[in-house]
């Protein structure tokens, strides 16, 4: 169950990051359709994106701290895994188009992009913004574990490097206009689209790479052997085995068998549960853990003799 205080600065931050996402988005499409220019315009797109995904984000975050119920006995985390499976498709079909666009301007169409003030002052603008929100997301997401806030501070801090590129595509436009001889650079604005572009698709099929994984419930690298290892070196435990292990959003679900001297009592038993809990807790959170106790060596009860009475 997720505390008043987490659920608010979970959704604070996701609110934050769909405000910026919107002015942004605004200020790039503006000037770029001012000046023309496909790297910024290609920015707007990515923006506009952006603040699709923040929305998404943000609406996720809403959902996934609702507690469990009949329907959804693990939970709502499972929206979060989906709401970055979304950003993917969107950022994937984003870049597919300014990929055409460029090529049709590297090749097949001369454009004329205006290099003005006015577009260097939306870039830095954009490169300011973005890392703050990106902070802002990261520590939200390292301090309450949330996959869908993590995935949207990573895509926002790959917004500076792509609009970092925009910024040197300009400048070569720049360069061009006063140094005889460097017309080819009128085509760094399409050149800084094309890498826009790149590095967009991979930062998405990274992200959606991880977001299918999660939805395949498959569990993080080693915690599998982590956990063996912490529940057998618990007093009185002979060994743990049958580990299951389900992520869903920001929580794990860890699921386990343990063998201990059949001898034992229930309260000894218990008590290894607890111990073996409280030591998974420390290296994973927030999870929720079941411990299944066998006995390490099973004795046939002694047969029982059945009676009844026959009706004459």
């Amino acid at each position: 169950m997720i505390d008043q205080e987490a659920r608010k600065d979970k959704r604070s931050a996701a609110l934050s990051s769909v405000i910026a996402a919107i002015g942004l988005t605004v200020f790039k499409l503006i000037v770029g359709l001012l000046t023309n220019s496909l790297g910024i315009l290609a920015e707007a797109a990515h923006s506009g994106l952006d603040m699709v995904a923040a929305a998404m984000t943000y609406f996720a975050v809403r959902v996934s701290d609702k507690p469990a119920d009949k329907e959804h006995p693990f939970g709502h985390g499972k929206i979060e895994n989906l709401s970055a499976l979304f950003e993917t498709v969107l950022l994937l079909a984003t870049s597919g188009w300014i990929i055409h666009e460029a090529i049709q301007r590297l090749f097949f169409v001369n454009v004329k992009v205006e290099a003005s003030i006015w577009s260097f002052i939306v870039m830095g603008t954009s490169i300011v913004i973005d890392y703050t929100r990106s902070r802002i997301l990261y520590k939200a997401a390292r301090k309450y574990k949330s996959q869908a806030l993590e995935a949207d501070a990573l895509h926002f801090s790959t917004d500076i490097w792509s609009s970092s590129v925009v910024i040197i595509g300009l400048i070569g436009l720049t360069i061009a206009r006063y140094v005889p001889g460097l017309d080819w650079m009128h085509k760094a604005d399409s050149l800084a689209a094309l890498i826009v572009a790149i590095i967009v698709i991979y930062i998405s099929a990274e992200l959606g790479w991880r977001t299918v994984s999660a939805l395949l419930d498959t569990a993080p690298r080693g915690l599998a052997d982590e956990v063996e290892k912490v529940a057998a070196s618990v007093n009185g435990v002979v060994d743990a085995h049958a580990i299951r292990i389900r992520p869903s959003g920001a929580h794990t679900f860890i699921d386990m068998h343990i063998t201990m001297d059949g001898n034992c009592t229930l309260n000894e038993a218990h008590a290894a549960t607890e111990v073996i809990e409280n030591a998974i807790h420390a290296i994973v959170s927030p999870a929720d853990i079941t411990v299944h106790v066998e006995p390490a060596e099973i004795l046939e009860p002694p047969a029982k003799k059945l009676k009844w009475n026959k009706k004459k």
